[in-house]
């Protein structure tokens, strides 16, 4: 128990270890350069406390659960030897995390009232519904595809630089046929991806798979999956925004 506890204080101040530097640019700025006191401090700083226990019990949480999850899943499906149920498990995996994403939920709406606003689509709530769930849903099967190619990568032991660059070939390409309204919107699906729960799901996918590859290394074929994950929603959202304006 007592040492339980301790583990605990010892995470708690690793995560306000962490936040320190937002901290000292925030303070910095407010009382050097903006000479103002800041405004309920007693409230920032209860507040501070919540991030600090919020992000301790999440970095816990992810040790506890979702990295052995996915590590697990990964080293069974490997094992069973099944392509077709690990290819479906990788995407449904990249799908369901991004689809309920609440920055790409916030994106989608926004990107829905510009669209409105610049008479892209119609002004009334069921059109701009019907863009945004068009979005979302857009970039979530693009991380579906994503993870599945990284997968892919993984089992063939293809070089990752050449996906990249390939990728990013075809992202400046699509560049110049795809509406200027929708560049930017696509250019920031690919962030909007890396949430709290993909990254560390979708990562220990990658470990756990080249772990029980023959011949896979964890360090060297284990990572890259995120960086697909970035990658084809930029591309994805430009064709959904070519097929719209069309």
């Amino acid at each position: 128990m007592k040492s339980s506890l301790l583990n605990f204080l010892q995470a708690c101040l690793n995560s306000l270890r962490d936040l320190l530097p937002i901290v000292f640019v925030v303070a910095f700025f407010q009382l050097a350069v903006l000479q103002q006191p800041l405004p309920d401090f007693f409230n920032i700083l209860i507040g501070l406390l919540l991030v600090v226990l919020g992000l301790t019990f999440f970095i816990i949480g992810l040790e506890m659960s979702l990295f052995p999850i996915g590590e697990t899943m990964a080293n069974a499906l490997a094992k069973k030897g099944s392509i077709f149920w690990l290819m479906t498990f990788a995407f449904c995996l990249g799908f369901g995390t991004t689809i309920a994403e609440p920055a790409l939920i916030a994106v989608a709406d926004e990107a829905a009232d510009v669209a409105a606003e610049a008479g892209i689509i119609l002004a009334n709530a069921d059109a701009k519904e019907s863009y945004a769930s068009g979005l979302r849903y857009t970039v979530a099967f693009s991380v579906g595809f994503a993870i599945i190619l990284g997968v892919l990568r993984i089992i063939k032991g293809w070089p990752i630089h050449r996906i990249i660059i390939a990728g990013y070939v075809l992202v400046v390409t699509i560049t110049f046929f795809a509406p200027k309204e929708i560049i930017g919107i696509a250019y920031d699906s690919g962030g909007v991806t890396t949430s709290t729960i993909t990254v560390p799901l979708v990562t220990a996918l990658g470990v756990g798979l080249s772990s029980s590859i023959k011949g896979r290394n964890p360090m060297i074929d284990g990572f890259g999956l995120i960086a697909f994950a970035s990658l084809t929603p930029m591309i994805f959202v430009m064709i959904y925004g070519i097929v719209i304006g069309g």
